[in-house]
């Protein structure tokens, strides 16, 4: 055992333990997203279609906080984006707390995508600039898993306030961005490097990124992943109330999901090391369509249970191949720029499934889940296709990386 804590959270430096903590203390006040869905459709009468346009405003403003925050992560400094983002975070909630008309709750759905969003580059770019690089597969592991243990625990707490209060809910959300801002402001220092030169191969911008090709149908099929996982956060909770359950059981849903990642997470590399990364995840997307497809059928606490255990099994798997090929396929002098467009896929997806999905369960009933399992098919074929090409590109960056990159600075 002692063996096992070594190699999973052993060698990591004090200040990353402040930032997970933050990042911890963060996802555990995670009420607001989970169920902004019902609370539209339940407090405020909206329509399903309209409650996925609503809701699909988050990830509009995902998508220009992760762009935005990129900007500043480099420009402005790591501490300063985490603490300004999560400051804005609480604001917003406090605004939702308390607003009743539905274009005024959209504009703020929009403005809690952009703050939200806008830490995600800074957080990576932290763990990168503070430990070593021996040791970031482990850091940026034990990030995945603070996250879904805090998005478990906030499951559990969202369904019981929702009972009770979406005020106390919003509220209490935003007093843990509050108070994960307090937390980074006094425990994490700054780690933006401020002397930086400018190297002439940057000056490509995200033009050399859009035009890589490989890497463009990487973070495509990953969109792809991601349509279909965000249906249970935004479309699932729809579905369960149509179905006649309450907040509570959509709750239930989400802690096992949380549950199985944290329970698990930390044991799936020994299960797919073996393998090749596209095969992975190629079966891990053909999990994820069973699991939603069985929605077809579901009426009942138990089958919406049982499906989710399928679709959080094939997410599992999916995690560690698609971090490690998303770091392999960046050149080392486009590293962020890669991340930035990366990470554009999961704001996205938060904007195209519900918008999409909203409709869909609104005209297409059961069936809509028919069409999710279709898309996740489809993705894990694509994977098989893409796999030999992409690992062919890699090998190519591995021997780039290998003649151009310096020996790391300890920090």
């Amino acid at each position: 055992m002692r063996s096992w804590l070594r190699d999973t959270a052993g060698g990591l430096p004090t200040t990353y333990w402040y930032l997970w903590a933050g990042l911890l203390i963060n996802r555990v006040g995670g009420f607001a997203v989970l169920f902004l869905s019902l609370y539209l459709s339940s407090q405020r009468g909206a329509s399903p279609a309209l409650t996925g346009l609503v809701v699909g405003t988050y990830g509009i403003g995902g998508v220009i906080g992760t762009l935005a925050g990129g900007v500043l992560t480099d420009r402005w400094g790591r501490r300063r984006t985490l603490v300004s983002s999560h400051l804005a975070c609480a604001a917003v909630l406090t605004g939702l707390a308390f607003c009743t008309d539905l274009w005024l709750i959209a504009a703020l759905c929009a403005l809690l995508g952009v703050f939200l969003s806008a830490p995600a580059p800074a957080f990576v770019a932290a763990i990168i600039d503070m430990v070593p690089a021996e040791r970031r597969s482990r850091a940026f592991n034990l990030e995945f898993w603070a996250f879904n243990l805090g998005t478990a625990g906030a499951s559990l707490l969202a369904g019981l306030f929702a009972e009770w209060s979406y005020v106390a809910l919003f509220l209490l959300d935003g007093a843990s961005s509050l108070i994960a801002a307090v937390v980074i402001a006094l425990k994490v220092p700054e780690t933006l490097p401020r002397t930086a030169p400018v190297r002439k191969e940057h000056r490509g911008g995200l033009r050399t990124v859009l035009a890589d090709r490989i890497f463009l149908v990487f973070a495509g099929l990953t969109l792809l992943q991601a349509l279909v996982y965000t249906q249970g956060s935004t479309i699932v909770p729809l579905a369960m109330r149509e179905d006649g359950l309450r907040a509570t059981a959509y709750g239930s849903v989400v802690a096992l999901s949380g549950a199985l990642i944290v329970i698990g997470q930390l044991f799936v590399p020994r299960l797919i090391d073996r393998h090749r990364k596209d095969r992975v995840l190629a079966f891990a997307q053909a999990a994820m369509a069973l699991g939603f497809g069985v929605l077809v059928f579901a009426d009942r606490l138990p089958a919406y249970l049982a499906a989710a255990v399928v679709w959080t099994v094939g997410t599992m798997l999916a995690a560690p191949p698609n971090a490690e090929i998303n770091s392999e396929l960046a050149p080392p002098a486009l590293r962020g720029r890669y991340q930035a467009v990366f990470y554009l896929t999961f704001p996205a997806a938060s904007f195209l499934a519900p918008a999409l999905g909203g409709a869909g369960l609104q005209y297409l009933g059961s069936a809509h889940w028919a069409v999710v399992a279709g898309v996740g098919l489809m993705a894990a074929a694509l994977h098989l296709v893409a796999g030999p090409s992409r690992e062919r590109h890699v090998e190519a960056v591995r021997e780039e990386t290998a003649a151009t990159t310096l020996p790391a600075e300890k920090l």
